[in-house]
This record gives C-alpha cells, structure tokens and sequence, in this order.
C-alpha cells in the first residue's frame, strides 16, 4: 500500500515515518516537496531507519499515482510567510498566530488555491485514495478540498484526543474512555467524560488538585473552566485570554514562527553539510521544538512547562495512522476527526467541517451526533465558520472584499478599520496573498 506525503521536506516527517509500525499496511512511502533541498535533508534523516521504504519526488503527478492514502502537510510561503502572519497582526495590536485570527486568514487565503490543485490532482491519478489532512488551518483546507473529493478527506488534530487524555489521567482512569467533544479545529471544548457510563468530568471540574495536573486549567483557571463546565481546547487561550496572549507574544523576543524558522535554517543547513549526523540532529531540534511550544503564553499564565508525558507521547502521527489502519480493514476505532457536518452539530450548516468524535471503519467515516450548545459556544462557533467560509470563498475568487469580510468579522479583529490595515499588511508583504488577491 502507497503512502504519499506532501510536504514531505518537512521536519516533522520523520515522526509520521516512525510511527509506520508493520500492521499498518505500508510498503511504500513517497515523499513531495518542491523544495530538493528539504527533501534531501528529512531522506538523511531516515536513511537507515526501521520502517517502510522511502523514496523522493518532486514531480506531483508522479507521487500520487496509485496512492492509497495522501498525507498533505505543505507550507505555502514556507516559515517565512508564518512569520509575517505573526508580525502583521502584532504590529496592529492583534493577536498573531499562524492559525487562529487573522494569521490563520492569511494563511488560508494563500494556502486555498494550492490545496485544491492537489485535491484535483488527487481526483485525476488516484481517485480512490484517502486524504488525510495536517495542512492548517486544518478545518478551513479540509473544508476546501471537500468540494473536489468529498468525505474522502478527513483533517486531524491531536489537541482534542491529547486533552481527553489529560483528563483521563488526571482522574486516575487507565481503561477507555468515551469524550464528549465538539467544536471546530482549534476551537472546541470536553464537555463530558464518560467512564463505564458514567460521566466523570464534573468530579474532576471540582477538584483543584486535578485541574492543576491539566495545562489547559492552568492556562485559563480553574475558576473560568468550572465557570463554563468544559475543558476548553489549549488554542481557546487566544479568544479567552486575548490580551494576556497578545501582551505575551508581543513582549516575547521572538514570535513562534520566527524561532522555528531559525531554528529550521540551522538544522535544515547542518543536515546538508553532516548527512551521515542528520538522525542525531533532528532528534535534538525535535526535543528543543516540543518543549517550547506555547512557551510564552504558560509564562504569561503561570502554567509552568509541558507535562513530560506529553511531550514523550506524540501528537497527530499516531492520529493519522491510527486513521488508516481503521479505514485499511483494522478493527474499527471511535476518533475525534475534523469532517463535514452534516446533522452532527446543531446549528452549523451540513457543508461546514467540524471536529467531533467520528465511527470510522472500513465502510468510511461517520460524524457522531452531540448535544445542543449552549449560546456562548454556539455563536462563537458559527462567527469563526462565517470567516472561515469567507475565506474560502475569497481565495476562490480571489475577491478582496470577501477576504476583508473575513477579517472583519473575526471575534478577534475590534475594527473594520484594523481588518482594512491587516489585508493591506498581507497583500504587501505576503507573495501567496498577493497572487491570490491581486
């Protein structure tokens, strides 16, 4: 079975590589990236290591023929875009951050248009395979490639199978659990925790002990999570915590982007030079990289650092493929998924993609239904969709005024007069929006 891997130059490949265990069904493993270099450098990386065979290619046609599963994970402007998402929106008083806010509408507008090109090559020379999307922001390029292949693209995350875990744990539970999760990528909330049918999140809501085991009350208080009667996912700090998020980035000495993107140089540049150390030295990048994510927004909340447990179990690899031996004939598996609405989530439209616990097995994907919202939830859900589907439809044809909507009607935007300085900001200084938008 062919695995394809856009992006394949990427640095977190080789965590995707690692996690190919023999019963997953690969035998072949095509990297894509239109970058050589990078491609070069994660093909050292791997060279020698346990798993399927892997072979480069920079041709895309030629890396999706005959493919059963395509893993998209591109970049458009590369890390260097990701830091004028950041910068653009600071330098205005506005949160920046790659995915969500008006980051993640830049980021979007650029990245549209290229997704769907893949989606309609993906149609045309391997029409049955399963697209399984990490492109962010991942529900809005989900949504977009849904209109080329429909459900046979599925976008993952694992904050929402790494908060139910936290959870778990916390409450002292070894066995399954069944979380009662919804909202949209990036936004969304545990509402419930069932264990042997029985709902075990407010025990833990009113225990501050536990809560203090939990990154996301630590971010947001414990106070505020019993205040709401969920765990929010760790990116609801931005809507909840804004200006405390906004002060922290802004006073930090490098944005998130801005050190990854000097850290990557570094790796990326040593790699080539030392190929036979590649292995050594993506280990060392990967440990520095996962233990300062959302650094300087714990700093801000007192939080303290990443729980060990976390960073030691991984993230979206064992999601994805955790994914495709479900899809390939595995035993079926109960997933938080990123797919289309259909009846799931009261009051978001059939067409939107949202993220909620999924059956997946060998007949496909089926979105689980859940309970009604509560207001507050629900309309922040439905005013992150509308610019979500603003933005879609803005880089689709390639309408500025669309994309000023979007960034207006962000509940992280305070001014249509700041959502005119932040499209004017991108078109000018990101290549992708500028083609996109003129």
């Amino acid at each position: 079975m062919k695995l394809t891997i856009l992006g394949g130059g990427g640095f977190r490949v080789p965590l995707v590589h690692g996690a190919l265990t023999s019963d997953c069904g690969v035998t072949e493993v095509v990297l894509h990236d239109v970058d050589a270099a990078r491609l070069a450098a994660i093909a050292a990386v791997l060279a020698g290591r346990p798993g399927p065979p892997v072979r480069t290619a920079t041709d895309l046609d030629d890396a999706l023929t005959g493919a059963r599963f395509v893993f998209s994970a591109v970049r458009i402007d590369g890390l260097a875009g990701r830091t004028v998402d950041e910068r653009v929106a600071l330098e205005l008083g506005v949160l920046g951050q790659e995915t969500i806010g008006p980051g993640g509408i830049a980021y979007g507008l650029r990245t549209v248009p290229v997704a769907l090109d893949v989606a309609r090559r993906v149609a045309a020379v391997a029409p049955d395979a399963w697209v399984i999307n990490f492109t962010n922001p991942a529900g809005m390029i989900t949504e977009a490639m849904q209109q080329v292949l429909g459900e046979r693209v599925v976008g993952i995350c694992d904050s929402p199978i790494g908060l139910a875990a936290r959870a778990a744990r916390a409450l002292g539970v070894d066995g399954p659990v069944v979380p009662d999760y919804v909202g949209l990528n990036h936004l969304g909330w545990l509402r419930g925790l069932s264990v042997d049918g029985v709902d075990r999140l407010p025990e833990l809501l009113a225990d501050d002990a536990r809560l203090a085991t939990i990154e996301e009350a630590r971010l947001l208080g414990a106070g505020w999570v019993r205040a709401l009667g969920a765990l929010p996912n760790e990116y609801l700090y931005y809507f909840y915590r804004t200006r405390e998020a906004v002060a922290a980035i802004r006073d930090a000495p490098q944005t998130r982007g801005e050190y990854l993107c000097d850290q990557q140089e570094r790796f990326y540049a040593a790699a080539a030079a030392e190929p036979a150390t590649a292995w050594a030295l993506w280990q060392q990048v990967r440990d520095e990289r996962d233990a300062s994510y959302m650094a300087e927004s714990r700093d801000a909340a007192g939080a303290g650092e990443r729980d060990a447990v976390d960073v030691a179990t991984g993230g979206y690899q064992q999601v994805a493929v955790a994914l495709m031996r479900a899809l390939s004939g595995g035993p079926p598996a109960t997933m938080i998924l990123d797919v289309r609405n259909g009846t799931a989530v009261p009051g978001l439209p059939s067409e939107a993609v949202v993220e909620v616990p999924c059956l997946v097995g060998p007949q496909g994907i089926t979105a689980l239904a859940t309970k009604p919202l509560p207001l507050g939830m629900l309309g922040l859900l439905q005013q992150v969709k509308a610019v979500e589907q603003d933005t879609i439809a803005a880089a689709v044809t390639r309408s500025a005024e669309l994309a000023l909507r979007a960034f207006a009607g962000h509940p992280l935007v305070d001014s249509v007069g700041v959502a005119e300085q932040l499209l004017a900001g991108y078109r000018a200084r990101l290549p992708g929006v500028a083609a996109v938008l003129g």
